[in-house]
């Protein structure tokens, strides 16, 4: 049978001693000879070298059983834990908690019970978290924040601006600035109509001289 041992402490200033006294015995009493991962890591944080090594073992097939001595030295939350065991159950790899009597292997159906109502349990937090998300995503809209990721192209707006004054064109605009020619036109568009404004603007200023049938330009009569 392929083992491993997993603890968890929060702190330097803490052990892994009690812990392990315990799982080596547990083990011992089966004939096991598990691998041993453990960390040094608060409960805020969701990964560490022992977990992922562990993990990593898992997931290429060379542990049958990880014994730890509760579910919260293995997982930070129950949606985490429950991510956890999932994984678990989806390579058949059996979890055992000594402290607690939880045993998900195939000869356990009570073990497997437990797990199922604590991974229901995940289930329902997870959905509540998806609500206040979606909720907050909603306000957030219709008070008038803009969402994602800040736009980059706006700093090159002014350079776009000047080189379409000076006449460029926007293809030769993209290879100058080194842009992709779509992300020039689309901040052409926003300088299109300021220019068009200005040109109306010009051409309907009042005419000061007007030819009067004749090719000499003659003062307009105010």
């Amino acid at each position: 049978m392929k083992t491993a041992i997993y603890s968890r402490v929060s702190t330097d200033r803490q052990t892994h001693n009690s812990q392990l006294a315990e799982l080596r015995e547990y083990c011992e009493r089966r004939g096991w000879q598990p691998a041993e991962f453990s960390d040094i890591i608060s409960g805020a944080k969701f990964t560490g070298a022992g977990l992922d090594a562990m993990m990593t073992d898992v997931r290429r097939g060379r542990l049958d059983v990880i014994v730890c001595f509760k579910l919260d030295r293995l997982g930070r939350s129950l949606a985490h834990l429950a991510q956890l065991v999932g994984e678990l159950n989806a390579h058949g790899v059996a979890l055992i908690c000594t402290s607690q009597g939880i045993d998900t292997s195939n000869d356990n159906p009570a073990g497997r019970l437990q797990l199922g109502v604590l991974m229901a349990v995940a289930e329902f937090e997870r959905e509540i978290i998806r609500d206040r998300v979606r909720a907050g995503l909603k306000f957030a809209r219709d008070n008038g924040v803009k969402l994602g990721r800040p736009g980059t192209l706006a700093k090159h707006q002014e350079a776009v601006n000047g080189l379409l004054a000076q006449g460029h064109k926007k293809r030769a605009i993209a290879r100058k600035l080194g842009l992709p020619v779509s992300s020039v036109f689309k901040l052409a568009k926003s300088f299109e109509p300021k220019f068009a404004a200005s040109e109306k603007a010009i051409n309907n200023l009042p005419q000061l001289w007007t030819g009067a049938g004749n090719s000499t330009p003659t003062p307009r009569q105010i």
